[in-house]
């Protein structure tokens, strides 16, 4: 015999740590907290996105849920490659010590570099050294 009708109906019904995103204009879902962070990375999820846990409640910034977004900004770490990225002081802003010194050593890969670094952060494929998409 099962349980007694009514029961548990109080109890969430997705999987924990799901949620419903508007992406792309559309509310998509259940995504885990391992989509999320795949979309951040491809840029489908930015900070600003709203998002709700997948049993209701209010919506929310995707950028307010722990551990998907670097605590960097991307318009901080743009200016940074803009005006010093031949020093590797974008790199160091990042997370990676090792890359800023090689690029602080060879002036930015003579500017090679510094304009590839800057091409990929103005279109949000540089990453922290996290390996977290950066915030809005």
């Amino acid at each position: 015999m099962g349980p007694p009708p009514g029961y548990g109906q109080d109890a969430p019904q997705g999987p924990p740590g799901a949620f419903v995103a508007v992406i792309n204009g559309q509310e998509m879902g259940p995504i885990s907290f391992e989509e999320l962070r795949a979309h951040s990375l491809e840029g489908r999820v930015r900070s600003t996105t709203q998002v709700r846990d997948i049993n209701g409640g209010n919506w929310f910034q995707a950028g307010a849920i722990p551990g998907l977004f670097s605590d960097r900004e991307w318009l901080v770490t743009m200016l940074l490659s803009l005006f010093v990225g031949g020093l590797g002081v974008d790199r160091f802003y990042l997370g990676y010590t090792g890359l800023g010194v090689a690029k602080l050593l060879t002036c930015g890969g003579l500017g090679i570099w510094s304009l590839i670094d800057f091409i990929l952060i103005v279109i949000r494929k540089l990453p922290d050294a996290d390996g977290r998409a950066l915030s809005a």
